[in-house]
């Protein structure tokens, strides 16, 4: 009777956790799914996503050499753009980052030099860090990285969206972004259909934009949901 009476009571709390979970799953997914939508690829695409490129300043962005932030008060950064390295901080970790040659990658705990696998984990942990956070700072300016496909989508509204897959690189090849944008052509959200989100069609906003010294326009914030995604001390440099 104790066993019986311990997994009812087992069950129970199972059903009490999960059951309003999948719930509000099913109510996220019939409200937000949506199916990749379909576009052009050509000239028009390609000015649309120019357009968008000039309206924050891809000029200034260019001439940028280091960037500095810090992703969900979580991992900070920093980055030499020019030369693609970049030294990846959290907990009692930090990763060396070497982006044109990965031999050259090196891994520390509380300033300790680490080898192995231990090294190997960490290296691998902060190259998925640095590839998802990085993307949260810079994705506008990532249209035209080798790998992409643009396409011109028309929307209910009226306007055109611009549909972007990276079919290589990073880490989840083959994730897809619609841009959508203002009157004047500057980015405020994205819809996302990635491998990684189990729903797709989210949407996630680029509106809290941040002038930096350098010229560079970068976000200090997304909503995505009900859920909020910071980006702190951002600093840029020639």
């Amino acid at each position: 009777m104790k066993l019986k009476r311990g997994l009812k009571i087992t069950f129970g709390v199972i059903v009490f956790f999960t059951l309003p979970s999948l719930l509000f799953f099913s109510f996220l997914y019939f409200k937000y799914n949506e199916e990749l939508p379909s576009g052009i690829q050509g000239k028009e695409a390609d000015a649309l996503a120019k357009n968008m490129l000039q309206t924050l300043n891809y000029e200034a962005f260019q001439k940028t050499r280091l960037i500095e932030w810090t992703f969900k008060k979580r991992h900070h950064y920093e980055w030499d753009k020019t030369q693609n390295l970049c030294s990846v901080y959290w907990k009692e970790y930090k990763v060396d980052l070497d982006l044109n040659n990965s031999n050259n990658h090196k891994a520390y705990v509380h300033s300790f030099n680490v080898h192995g696998d231990l090294a190997d984990e960490l290296i691998q942990k902060a190259i998925k860090y640095f590839n998802n956070d990085s993307f949260w700072l810079v994705a506008p300016y990532k249209v035209f990285d080798k790998g992409t496909e643009r396409r011109l989508v028309s929307l209910p509204n009226n306007k055109n969206g611009l549909l972007v897959t990276y079919t290589s690189g990073g880490s989840t090849p083959g994730d897809s972004y619609l841009w959508l944008f203002n009157d004047s052509g500057r980015p405020v959200s994205f819809k996302m259909w990635t491998s990684i989100l189990p729903i797709d069609g989210l949407e996630a906003s680029w509106s809290d934009w941040k002038t930096t010294s350098t010229g560079a326009q970068l976000p200090n914030f997304h909503k995505l949901l009900f859920l909020g995604l910071e980006i702190d001390d951002i600093k840029t440099s020639y």
